[in-house]
């Protein structure tokens, strides 16, 4: 199995840093692989979880965007089931890949909390890789004809769906806090006092 993990990790750091994709200047250093070290973190507390589920996981979670920004959700279904049968992942294996990259996209509709065990851990440390680093500043030089006060809220928007809704491991919730303070004061939620 663990051949076929390197040669899909190989093959979606290919595919992200092709310049036709947006974020193809960091999305592998700044996203994919703190995501991939969050959940091997997350992996030490939960030492029943699937490993290599979750390591392919990591790097199929966002590889429909990789593709195809505009149709990211399906393109991560049906292109990543393609490329992890191509690789030679068993079958029962590549569905669940896929089934629980589908529930990770459902975020807003699911309560991930009641997840598999391997889907709360992506989910957590995707979230949780949006508050560390320098993500949110990539966001702000993409998007950088917006004016200052939309890009403020946005990043506000993006803090708030991670911590309530994609960040549901007790051990991903506490390593978040300080962060996610800090990137509402970044957004304009200033604390009452400043010194304390």
């Amino acid at each position: 199995m663990l051949d076929k993990l390197i040669s899909f990790k190989h093959h979606v750091c290919a595919v992200a840093n092709d310049p036709e994709f947006i974020h193809h200047a960091w999305f592998v250093q700044w996203h994919l692989n703190i995501v991939e070290k969050a959940a091997g973190e997350l992996l030490h507390h939960y030492p029943t979880a699937d490993r290599s589920l979750v390591e392919v996981m990591v790097w199929l979670h966002d590889y429909g965007k990789i593709l195809d920004f505009e149709h990211q959700y399906e393109t991560t279904l049906t292109a990543g089931r393609q490329k992890l049968t191509e690789l030679g992942f068993p079958a029962d294996f590549v569905e669940k890949a896929v089934s629980y990259c589908e529930m990770l996209d459902k975020k807003m509709e699911l309560d991930l909390k009641q997840a598999p065990i391997e889907v709360q851990i992506v989910s957590s440390a995707d979230g949780l890789s949006h508050l560390i680093g320098p993500f949110m500043y990539f966001w702000w030089q993409e998007n950088a004809t917006k004016p200052y006060q939309e890009l403020m809220a946005d990043t506000k928007a993006k803090a708030i769906k991670d911590l309530t809704r994609k960040i549901v491991l007790p051990e991903a919730r506490a390593a978040a806090e300080s962060r996610y303070a800090f990137i509402m004061e970044q957004s304009g939620e200033l604390p009452s006092k400043i010194i304390l």
